[in-house]
């Protein structure tokens, strides 16, 4: 099934927010309200909802699609076994099926070897589709504003033929301030090969974008859109992104948020303003500043090390927020020592030395910490660090930091 071209997570100082992003059954009911063709479909949370929503679509055959903010589902695998999370099913099986994917998870190739967890399946009404396209509008830097990308081929990884057959996929960049052209929709219908009623699609092209405007949206994808047998252009999946700054007005799409699919360390972390991406390594990072963050994991690794998270507590942390980022980081089973790196400049050093050592006691630290200060009042955290009888190790400058965090594993 779908493959998303949505954006990966990058460390930034600004913060520690991803781009809000919804299941299909939610995105799709988004695009309905915007007068998008969607296949009739019901979410659902229990098996007996999966039932009721197969008996109430009526026909013999449905689609079950597990709700996962990952692509790749129909490819995926159940941690229990099962394969692929999209089947399209006798509507009699839909109770056998929901039984083995509610409440699983489900690994694909976007979700991570951990998989996500699957709390609610889509049971859809099965259509005829006989063309299946790739469509998606994206904000790109190189266009300076919204680009469409589209392909008469769909349904599939776009990444994948975007590196076999480039040539098929075209690029329509839309001006921001005319929006899109009667010129724009022509090209677009003509590069997804539509066979059916060309005005008709483009209609649906002008919603689909009218979606991406209105909504403030980061990205639309829709893989496959697809015509039936009558030549009705449908958007057989949804995939939308939502740019967090515009939460405030979009308030009734971003209460959707299903911070199940989230890492739970991730949440935490917004939840304190901190700025928190989890990896794979062994040691700790907890640093003030992203550009100290990188560098700091950088010279972790050059000594033989590895960083097991970026956590920018920013320029003004309080001693509150340093404890929570201490909970956060030491959440993580893999973290097998901790290092504090801090340069203080509006941040105080000895507001920092606080937070360790409150976050040392509350957290009951079992972990080889070393802490490295530099900057404004650094005797005076250097003094609280020292006289606070906990076992901290204390570095001279960031590479001494690097060598002892790696010799304490």
């Amino acid at each position: 099934m779908r493959t998303s071209l949505s954006r990966l997570p990058r460390p930034t100082a600004a913060t520690s927010k991803r781009w809000l992003n919804l299941h299909e059954y939610q995105s799709a009911a988004i695009m309905a309200s915007h007068g998008v063709n969607v296949p009739p479909g019901i979410a659902a949370t229990s098996v007996a909802d999966a039932v009721a929503a197969a008996k109430e679509l009526g026909g013999d055959e449905v689609v079950i699609k597990s709700q996962i903010l990952a692509g790749g589902r129909g490819l995926g695998t159940f941690t229990n076994g099962f394969q692929g999370g999209v089947h399209v099913i006798d509507s009699a099986k839909t109770a056998e099926y929901a039984e083995k994917m509610i409440g699983a998870t489900l690994v694909t190739k976007q979700s991570g070897a951990e998989g996500k967890p699957v709390n609610v399946v889509m049971v859809a009404e099965k259509m005829n589709l006989v063309n299946e396209m790739y469509f998606a509008i994206l904000l790109d830097r190189a266009f300076g504003g919204p680009v469409v990308v589209a392909c008469a081929e769909g349904g599939t990884s776009i990444e994948d033929l975007a590196e076999s057959s480039p040539e098929k996929i075209i690029k329509v960049p839309i001006d921001v301030v005319a929006g899109l052209t009667d010129a724009n929709a022509e090209a677009i219908v003509a590069g997804l090969g539509v066979s059916g009623d060309k005005e008709a699609a483009k209609k649906q092209i002008a919603s689909l974008y009218e979606v991406f405007k209105s909504c403030d949206c980061t990205m639309v994808e829709v893989n496959p859109l697809a015509e039936d047998d009558q030549g009705t252009l449908i958007a057989a999946d949804a995939k939308i992104g939502f740019d967090d700054n515009a939460a405030f007005r979009q308030k009734d799409i971003f209460a959707q948020r299903d911070e199940s699919q989230e890492d739970p360390r991730d949440v935490a972390a917004e939840k304190w303003d901190l700025n928190y991406i989890g990896l794979d390594g062994s040691i700790g990072c907890m640093v003030n500043g992203a550009g100290l963050a990188m560098a700091t994991m950088d010279i972790i690794q050059m000594h033989g090390g590895s960083p097991a998270n970026f956590l920018d507590v920013g320029g003004s942390a309080t001693k509150e927020q340093i404890v929570e980022a201490f909970k956060i980081i030491t959440s993580d089973s893999n973290v097998k020592a901790l290092l504090v790196n801090i340069f203080g400049g509006i941040m105080k050093c000895d507001v920092i030395a606080e937070g360790i050592v409150a976050g040392v006691k509350e957290v009951g630290l079992e972990i080889p910490l070393v802490v490295r200060l530099e900057g404004t009042n650094v005797e005076l955290g250097k003094k609280i660090i020292d006289e606070s009888g906990l076992n901290i190790t204390s570095a001279d400058d960031l590479d001494d930091a690097a060598k002892k965090a790696v010799a304490a594993i």
